[in-house]
């Protein structure tokens, strides 16, 4: 892969990358909060996460991901479901987005857009 194409799936990554992204993330984020003495980390691949899901909603909601609230994960607040319409690559989902954070970074207009259909 050239310097060009690599720039261009940066700026521009495919479903599939930003899914993968964000659950590598997620991973991260929960591993270094098990360990407990790294907060700053933490703190930080969780807005690395928010940004990453709020990318992938902007590109790719409502077609292919969309917001649905989950109702049966136990949680201290809301929380909404990224489901995806169709698995990619062995994902039905990219993670949970708490109501709040979506409040913060999406206009009600695109939330309401994002929902399911």
């Amino acid at each position: 892969m050239n310097s060009e194409s690599r720039v261009k799936n940066l700026l521009n990554p495919s479903l599939e990358q930003l899914i993968d992204e964000i659950h590598a993330v997620n991973h991260g984020w929960k591993v270094a909060l098990a360990f407990g003495d790294i907060p700053a980390l933490a703190k930080s691949l969780q807005e690395m996460k928010t940004r990453l899901q709020v990318r992938l909603l902007r590109q790719y909601a409502p077609d292919r991901v969309y917001l649905a609230l989950d109702t049966e994960t136990a949680s201290e607040e809301p929380l909404y479901g990224l489901r995806l319409r169709e698995p990619v690559a062995g994902h039905t989902d990219a993670a949970h987005l708490p109501v709040r954070v979506a409040k913060e970074h999406l206009s009600p207009e695109r939330i309401e857009r994002f929902g399911e259909l």
